[in-house]
């Protein structure tokens, strides 16, 4: 019996210091004011401010005589209930909340989370559009609102309407206010604040260049988030958030693995301008590719052939000769050199290319003579002929 009584008091132990990771009771910012109302008449409170990620909140309403003090303020009670589910509305943990003592006076109160309601409550009583409202006069209350069993947490400032229930005197209320703040929530990103960040990533050139960005910018996103509370991000002037995204761009690229995303997206639309024969545009791609650490040789041997069919002869041959330094078993890049050899009148060069690799295939299922043949049929469709198409092949034979 003992154990089992152990093994939950350990359980409840436990939750309460889960519940207080999750979020806290806002000491910082706990509400107490007191007011008097005069007999018979309305006045009206306004709690603003509350903190972001408020979610629910405690309040406490004692009506004191003369001279009077709660003997507990409401926070140094709330300390002994540090998970807000121990409060329930009608339960036996929401009497603690309850003061000591109350004067015999009485008053009616509602509260709004609109200032033109409130203002409608002191100008006529009304409490048709009131969050909540206590008809039957009451010296004491103490209640738990939260965000998912009322309307006056829509907003960040709620509003108290007291109307006397004392025809004759003047009245001393005590009201205190205590929010609960949800640890995630205070932080101020939400869903919709969380989407400025990414559609701003979204838009930077670095982020374009990736293709799909979204590992990118979700690591942008969470390094934002972890640093700077909404609030503080909004307050940035835009140099400071462009010299924010810049530090951690870097970080970023680097960890979500952003060149290699940036050269399968640079080859991919490249390939789409040369199906398309817009070779202006892929060269310009073709450039970008082959300042990557991943560019092979093959990517040498491409921009050599886009500046080949471009008649470009002299960027031809020296982007193929690059290709070749980088490797030397690449018969891709082999072929581009000697058809730049080739147009640019080099014959005997260009022969001592062909000749040497006639033998070998460029491919699993491509001979060399094949591959030949093929490109001289694609120059011809392009535009590019020469005499010695024919007399290189006859000498490959």
């Amino acid at each position: 019996m003992q154990k089992m009584s152990l093994l939950l008091f350990l359980m409840s132990f436990a939750l309460q210091l889960q519940a207080q990771v999750n979020g806290y009771w806002d000491k910082e910012r706990a509400f107490s004011k007191e007011l008097t109302v005069t007999a018979h008449e309305r006045l009206v409170l306004a709690v603003d401010e509350l903190p972001q990620g408020t979610t629910e909140l405690v309040y406490r309403i004692t009506l004191l005589e003369d001279n009077q003090k709660t003997t507990s303020s409401l926070i140094s009670v709330l300390k002994a209930i540090p998970d807000p589910t121990g409060i329930s509305q009608g339960s036996a943990g929401a009497l603690v909340l309850l003061s000591k003592i109350a004067g015999d006076d009485s008053c009616t109160y509602a509260i709004f989370s609109s200032p033109d309601e409130a203002k409608k409550y002191k100008q006529t009583g009304t409490v048709k559009k009131a969050c909540f409202a206590q008809q039957t006069p009451v010296n004491k209350d103490a209640r738990r609102l939260t965000v998912s069993s009322t309307s006056c947490l829509s907003t960040q400032s709620i509003w108290f309407g007291f109307e006397s229930a004392n025809w004759i005197m003047n009245q001393r209320i005590l009201v205190e206010v205590v929010p609960w703040v949800d640890a995630k929530l205070s932080s101020g990103w939400t869903n919709t604040t969380k989407k400025e960040v990414i559609e701003v990533c979204a838009s930077t050139e670095l982020a374009k260049q990736l293709g799909s960005a979204q590992a990118y910018c979700g690591c942008i996103l969470e390094r934002i988030t972890t640093k700077f509370t909404y609030a503080e991000y909004s307050t940035l002037l835009a140099a400071e958030k462009a010299k924010t995204y810049t530090e951690n761009s870097s970080v970023c690229f680097v960890a979500t693995n952003g060149e290699s995303f940036r050269y399968a997206h640079y080859k991919e639309n490249l390939a789409l301008f040369k199906s398309e024969k817009k070779f202006g545009e892929a060269i310009k791609l073709g450039l970008n590719v082959i300042e990557s650490p991943k560019a092979t040789a093959q990517d040498y041997a491409q921009l050599a052939w886009l500046y080949l069919v471009t008649k470009q002869l002299d960027k031809a041959i020296l982007y193929a000769q690059q290709a070749v330094s980088k490797d030397p078993t690449d018969l891709i890049a082999q072929l581009t050199l000697a058809h730049s050899y080739l147009f640019h009148d080099q014959f005997q060069e260009a022969k001592s290319i062909y000749k040497k690799y006639q033998t070998q295939n460029v491919s699993e299922n491509l001979s060399w003579k094949v591959k030949i043949e093929q490109d001289f049929a694609e120059f011809t469709t392009l535009g590019l002929s020469s005499s010695n198409f024919k007399r290189i092949i006859r000498m490959l034979d």
